[in-house]
């Protein structure tokens, strides 16, 4: 409430679309920035990774999705003050059931999809998602701004999308494509990205993603339903979409001249994991090598299921830190390892020290046919340990290593 009356409670000044989901927020928020920007409305954004003022780009080093109130109002407040016509907003179920968004009336509210995660803070599935539904039942509660429609909008491919579906809205649109009237359909997908018809009730257009994966198909789908309901043409949606590259740590392919494929992913849960790896394993001819870990003093259940997701795709398996926070690493990496039945030696290693474990996942990569995957911490820019916060980007630390090896074999 401080905030918000500090900066004068910003967010009246422009239509804010709120993006909520276990997986995709972050890419689905900057595709419908794109496309806003494409269509010549200058927007704001604000994401786990980035902050816009139209085309001006900040990077978000907090390691936070919804940043503290203070922030996140004086960050609108600059988007105001730079005449922003809309707000692309990432939301957390944290944030809504702390009340971060006290103040931002939201005019469109986006769920993505649902699956495991931070049920350490949640506990229970029911209330995960109804922590999420938060944002929908802001809708009709929050004030309504002149000429302004209160919209939902749901992935009705999603199990949990009846639930989404009956929270009242002035407008509900329903994306999928297996269901939804805004749907993708005949999907052509390929190691740089997916071809596909986006079809609405009154058209269709042709959609060259250069984005890879089916999960960012489920992302432009969502963003398109949005622009279409804000009366984006579809044509504008085309040019947007299509002019998106890989964000930073999101499926970021690492080229520093070796034979090998390196990719950074933000995947940290059981199901992110297996979208990524699953794909990755049907387009690698060689080995498939993979390191990762898990947050500490999160959801605890999911660790030993991560494992077994790494374990079901991957040749070679090394467990390493992500964020261990105060918890014991050791503690971590023995949960996660109740998934991955395999012998340390035989196809798994187990590598806390997070730079060695890339340095080793590289190092087991021979040629053009292997596949190196790093996930977990995607593009942040800190590693957590205890109350530690060290300077890592798994990104650099690729290139870095990757520069080294290229130097030594010249």
């Amino acid at each position: 409430m401080a905030a918000a009356i500090r900066y004068g409670f910003p967010a009246n000044k422009m239509i804010v679309i709120a993006v909520t989901g276990t997986k995709g927020k972050t890419s689905t928020s900057n595709m419908i920035h794109r496309i806003f920007t494409e269509a010549g409305r200058k927007t704001g954004l604000l994401t786990t990774i980035n902050f816009k003022i139209g085309e001006d780009e900040e990077r978000n080093t907090t390691n936070h999705t919804t940043v503290s109130p203070f922030q996140l109002q004086k960050k609108i407040r600059e988007m105001a003050d730079a005449r922003c016509e809309l707000l692309v907003l990432e939301v957390t179920s944290h944030a809504v059931v702390q009340h971060r968004l006290w103040g931002i009336n939201v005019d469109t509210a986006l769920f993505t999809n649902l699956s495991q995660d931070h049920l350490d803070y949640h506990k229970t599935m029911e209330r995960y998602r109804n922590a999420k539904g938060g944002l929908f039942e802001r809708l009709n509660a929050s004030a309504r701004k002149p000429g302004v429609s209160k919209i939902s909008v749901v992935n009705q491919d999603d199990p949990e999308h009846e639930y989404f579906n009956r929270i009242p809205a002035d407008q509900l649109f329903e994306y999928g494509i297996l269901k939804g009237a805004y749907a993708a359909r005949n999907l052509q997908p390929n190691a740089e990205g997916t071809k596909f018809l986006l079809r609405i009730p009154n058209g269709e257009v042709e959609i060259d993603l250069k984005i890879p994966g089916q999960m960012n198909v489920y992302n432009a789908l969502a963003a398109a339903t949005v622009a279409t309901a804000h009366q984006i043409n579809l044509h504008v949606i085309k040019k947007g979409l299509e002019s998106m590259q890989p964000l930073p740590g999101r499926l970021e392919v690492i080229e520093e001249g070796q034979p090998y494929t390196v990719v950074v992913d933000f995947a940290h849960t059981e199901e992110s994991l297996r979208q990524v790896l699953k794909m990755f394993r049907e387009l690698t001819k060689g080995k498939l090598i993979v390191a990762f870990g898990a947050t500490g003093e999160r959801d605890q259940g999911k660790r030993p299921k991560m494992g077994a997701v790494v374990h079901q795709f991957a040749d070679q398996v090394i467990l390493t830190n992500d964020d261990p926070y105060m918890e014991d690493p050791l503690k971590i990496a023995e949960m996660i390892r109740e998934g991955i039945p395999r012998v340390e030696g035989q196809g798994f290693w187990q590598v806390l020290d997070r730079k060695e474990a890339i340095r080793l996942a590289l190092s087991m990569a021979q040629t053009e046919q292997d596949t190196v995957i790093i996930a977990g911490k995607g593009a942040e820019a800190y590693q957590l340990l205890g109350r530690q916060r060290i300077p890592h980007d798994d990104r650099q630390v690729v290139r870095e290593l990757l520069s080294r090896a290229t130097e030594v074999d010249l």
